[in-house]
């Protein structure tokens, strides 16, 4: 069991740490916004154009296009927190419209996403927002059927393969719950779809089928799949942290369920510094143009589950959180594990 008290950070401290990076920044916002659309709208244009006019190799354009959709993504994640612009309106506006070329309904997902930070790492409120992570006990309890689905479910080419597809190209179409009660999230997903699909039916007419399927499309299922990737890899490592309720901590889940992903710097900025993940879930009022220089500027907030890109790899097997040990095991070692 994880013991809050022993970490370096405690919980009369953080806040006062993390202070001084709370406030956003209309001109770093800006900049960040203007910079990083120009060169994917410029990106964009120069793949479907060039593939509309037959010169192929602008396809080469499409992982830097796609990393580029990640950073707008991260934006809009700011903008789901209140923490990219000073004012919420502009959050609300910037985040709908990102919504539209990340394939995010805005509120709908902002929803969830809140619900995913209020119990990271809890045992009691799994489901919602995060990848689906069965205990061993409870997958040694299922029935064959059971375990086969949840082998298929957490094998990589589900997860990181059909998966992101799946997520945001079908998935992030539906609206979910009462279309009254959640009449806000219901709007969010139909107006995305409609600015969607009039989006893509302009485009469609203007360039005609081609540069939609060879350029759009795979530009979206590789930045969701990145997306998917980055998203599990912020919880899912060995030494990760799960408790029961009566025992989780806010603090604990973030500074030990949450991994500094310590990725190079043009990374960094490709993917919005959502590698400073533990950062993000002490608080997520920081925004992304903040969180590096939170971590670095607070030597007490560097003692946290360090993961580098190829090191991080190895986490892609793990699938079952055996409490026993307090750790995140591979199938293989399921059998094992259960008769210890």
């Amino acid at each position: 069991m994880s013991n809050p008290d022993s970490m370096p950070v405690s919980s009369s401290t953080w806040r006062a740490m993390v202070a001084p990076y709370l406030k956003p920044d209309w001109r770093r916002a800006l900049i960040q916004l203007s910079n990083t659309g120009v060169l994917f709208i410029g990106v964009m244009a120069a793949i479907m154009v060039g593939v509309g006019y037959g010169y192929w190799e602008a396809l080469l354009l499409i992982p830097f296009a796609a990393f580029l959709l990640i950073r707008l993504f991260m934006f809009q994640h700011d903008c789901g927190h209140g923490s990219f612009f000073p004012a919420r309106w502009a959050n609300d506006l910037l985040g709908s419209v990102l919504g539209v070329f990340t394939l995010t309904p805005y509120k709908a997902w902002r929803g969830d996403h809140a619900l995913h930070h209020a119990g990271t790492g809890n045992l009691d409120r799994r489901g919602i927002g995060d990848v689906t992570t069965l205990t061993l006990d409870e997958y040694t309890a299922l029935p064959r059927r059971g375990r086969l689905a949840y082998r298929l479910y957490r094998h990589p080419l589900v997860l990181f393969g059909v998966g992101p597809a799946w997520q945001f190209l079908i998935n992030q179409r539906i609206p979910r719950g009462h279309p009254i009660r959640s009449w806000q999230s219901w709007a969010s997903v139909l107006g995305t779809n409609v600015a969607l699909l009039g989006g893509l039916t302009i485009l469609v007419l203007i360039l005609g089928p081609l540069p939609l399927l060879l350029g759009w499309l795979p530009v979206m299922v590789l930045a969701a799949t990145i997306g998917i990737w980055l998203f599990y890899i912020q919880h899912q490592f060995e030494d990760a942290y799960w408790e029961l309720k009566p025992n989780w901590d806010f603090k604990a889940s973030a500074l030990q369920g949450s991994s500094f992903y310590d990725l190079p710097r043009p990374l960094h900025w490709l993917t919005g510094n959502i590698g400073f993940h533990h950062i993000h879930h002490l608080s997520s009022r920081i925004p992304n143009y903040r969180l590096r220089a939170c971590h670095e500027e607070n030597p007490a907030l560097q003692e946290v589950p360090h993961l580098t890109l190829f090191g991080s790899l190895k986490c892609a097997r793990l699938a079952l959180w055996d409490a026993k040990q307090s750790k995140l095991i591979p199938f293989r070692n399921a059998r094992k594990a259960s008769g210890s």
